[in-house]
């Protein structure tokens, strides 16, 4: 910690925590003042996650001490860390999907009146609440069908209706869009300077050197530099990250074949979104971009078969694909990667190797068990092939963020798909990962898979491929090429806005052009 000692202020001296032998954080000094914004970077595994729950009491520290506005401060629990104005806003979407916006937003402080509860407070509340971050959303609708984006900006409204006086942000903007993640960076700004101290955690370095204060990097448990200039280079921030010089860049991907693989024909779903048309062809990565409730997500799960469609085909290979269930998808050859690892994609409980196998049981074993032998070949197959750092035999739920990925795709990969869909391939993990993960997409699409990557980062979207298919309401705006796909260009296109006053771009005729 730089400075004089903070009267006001959330201060942590000398912090450290074990985990059964192993010492996560390592006597680390940190501070947020009120009316301030402090970014917190570091890899997987540095120790941000740790610090936040023991500024939030979710664990107790091991050594060290804290004070809260000059008096000292050790809450018992994360509800004695709310009642003392301290609120942490995780990554993992907490929310109960059979509940209402506003019954999330106030659940376990329900507003009673008469012994009943005050829906008409609790509602106008809720709305208020919402109004401040600039969402549209009825807050009497079941959270059930709602986008992670929206799911994450009632998070949001959650912590902002306690009317806290320190909030620590866990990558709020890892299911955003570009227009979604500028209403919570204002809405961070709007605290800040109606006093609230604010702690701002992302992987996303340009949105940190854009809203905070000052920046402070941990890596392996221990503080290692801090900066209060916002005009500091990104090389700068990743090298303290991991600790070398570390260069970051896209390159071109290679070109792809022209065999069409995927066809998708006037696929629509009532309500949802309507006449998507493109083409796949072997080897090629077709990005899909788009603002959070453009549709995207919606039009890749009816592909897979999560959802059946109201009109349209899907065809695979020339041959119409049967889009009762995933399973179908499955046996046809199309894969898709959740953007909800945790909740969708893995069992955290079970080993790594097991979360491998768990779409294939049948086809690997004729009894319907899989044996340890088995097991064991094929997380170290996986291992070597995606470079998968852990023990494959712990929970999946022990590793970090990027190896958790790794795993997810790598349990869709043990039977060779024709198509593989991968809905927000790099949320929530770290710079090094992220690296990793494009490189295992590039692979993919080089020994002939067609890949279709869903991405809120228009940077990771346009990086990774061949051409960029733009969503906007539920409509498809247009399929750009390679070399047509600029920021600006994307945005136009995928703005409300600004496409209601620029004709959409025409898909690309023949699926082998631009490519």
């Amino acid at each position: 910690m730089s400075g004089q000692p903070i009267a006001d202020g959330l201060v942590c001296t000398g912090l450290a925590k074990t985990y059964s032998g192993v010492t996560v954080l390592k006597g680390v000094d940190f501070a947020v003042r009120p009316g301030s914004v402090v970014g917190l970077i570091g890899e997987n595994g540095a120790g941000k996650s740790t610090l936040s729950s023991l500024i939030t009491g979710v664990v107790k520290p091991d050594g060290g001490s804290m004070t809260l506005d000059g008096r000292s401060y050790a809450p018992t629990g994360p509800s004695d860390a709310l009642g003392q104005g301290v609120v942490l806003i995780h990554q993992e979407i907490r929310l109960l999907p059979e509940l209402t916006v506003a019954e999330n937003i106030f659940l376990g402080r329900l507003p009673i009146r008469g012994g009943r509860i005050d829906r008409d407070r609790m509602n106008r509340e809720a709305a208020d609440a919402l109004t401040t971050l600039g969402v549209d959303l009825d807050p009497r609708r079941p959270v059930r069908g709602l986008s992670m984006g929206q799911q994450q900006e009632i998070e949001i409204a959650k912590a902002i209706s306690r009317r806290p006086r320190y909030i620590i942000f866990d990558e709020p903007s890892a299911s955003l869009g570009q227009s979604e993640t500028e209403h919570v960076l204002d809405r961070i700004r709007f605290l800040r300077d109606n006093g609230v101290g604010l702690v701002y955690i992302s992987h996303r370095l340009d949105e940190v050197r854009e809203v905070a204060d000052e920046i402070v990097c941990l890596r392996d448990g221990e503080r290692v530099a801090a900066w209060q200039d916002r005009g500091v280079p990104n090389e700068e921030l990743v090298n303290a990250m991991v600790g070398r010089e570390f260069t970051f860049q896209h390159v071109d991907p290679k070109p792809s074949g022209t065999r069409t693989v995927l066809e998708v024909r006037g696929l629509g779903r009532r309500g949802v979104f309507a006449d998507i048309d493109f083409t796949v062809a072997e080897g090629e990565v077709l990005g899909m971009a788009g603002l959070v409730g453009a549709g995207r997500t919606e039009v890749v799960r009816v592909i897979a078969g999560v959802d059946r469609p109201d009109e349209g085909q899907v065809i695979v290979d020339g041959r119409p694909l049967d889009n009762s269930s995933p399973r179908s998808a499955i046996r046809a050859g199309v894969v898709m990667v959740p953007e909800d690892r945790k909740g969708q994609g893995l069992n955290l409980d079970r080993s790594a190797a097991a979360n491998l196998t768990l779409p294939w049981e049948r086809q690997l074993t004729d009894k319907g068990l899989v044996t340890e032998k088995t097991l064991r070949r094929i997380g170290e197959e996986q291992r070597e092939r995606l470079d998968i750092r852990g023990n494959m035999s712990l929970p999946v739920g022990s590793m970090s963020g990027g190896n958790q990925q790794k795993v997810l795709i790598g349990k869709w990969l043990i039977k060779d798909p024709k198509v593989l869909i991968v809905d927000e391939p790099t949320r929530g993990v770290d710079v090094g990962a992220k690296m990793a993960i494009y490189e295992i997409i590039r692979s993919l699409a080089e020994s002939g898979i067609a890949v279709v990557v869903v991405s809120s980062e228009l940077e990771e979207v346009l990086g990774l491929a061949h051409r960029v298919l733009v969503m906007s309401e539920g409509c498809q705006r247009g399929v750009l090429t390679r070399d047509e796909a600029t920021p600006q260009r994307v945005m136009a296109l995928a703005v409300p806005a600004d496409a209601a006053a620029a004709p959409p771009a025409a898909p690309t005729s023949d699926p082998a052009e631009g490519r």
